[in-house]
This record gives C-alpha cells, sequence and structure tokens, in this order.
C-alpha cells in the first residue's frame, strides 16, 4: 500500500508542475503578444459597400423552412403546442 501512495502522489506532484509550467508558458506567450500588438498599429480595415438587402422572397423561403422543422419538432413530440404556437409567433413577428 505505501508503494502504491508514493506512485499516486509523484504522479500528483508532476501533473501539478506539468499545470504550474504551462500556465506561466501560456502567460508568457500572451504578454508577448500583447506587446507585439501594442507596438504595431493595426491598418484601419475598410468597410465593404453595402450590400442591398436580401429579396423578400429567400427571408420567406427561410422562414417557411424553419415553420417546417418547427412542425416536425412538434410532431415528433419534442414541443408542445403551446410551445409551437408561441414558437410560429416570434418566426412570423406578430
Amino acid at each position: 500500500m505505501p508503494g502504491l501512495l508514493r506512485g499516486v502522489a509523484r504522479t500528483a506532484v508532476v501533473a501539478g508542475t506539468a499545470t504550474a509550467v504551462s500556465n506561466r508558458v501560456s502567460r508568457r506567450q500572451q504578454g508577448r503578444w500583447a506587446a507585439q500588438q501594442g507596438h504595431q498599429e493595426p491598418a484601419p480595415q475598410p468597410t465593404p459597400p453595402a450590400e442591398p438587402s436580401a429579396p423578400a422572397a429567400s427571408d420567406m423561403t427561410s422562414k417557411i423552412e424553419q415553420l417546417k422543422q418547427l412542425g416536425e419538432l412538434k410532431t415528433q413530440g419534442f414541443l408542445t403546442e403551446a410551445e409551437f404556437e408561441d414558437q410560429k409567433r416570434k418566426l412570423l413577428g406578430s
């Protein structure tokens, strides 16, 4: 039994030391990265031109697909009638 405890204790010490070293290395790397980012000012990113909004048809198509999924969930018993109606109301915005 004492040999088993010694082995467990040794494993705990090794694991604790490895964790401490790993944490120290991570903190040091984060410090280096922060210092590098502090010295290098990133160039401002140009904003892309605004794209026209998607046609209403594709929006309606996605709503129909979501309604179908809600219906399937209700049919499979994952949603109650009240939950289904609540989600449907939220989806349709009414």
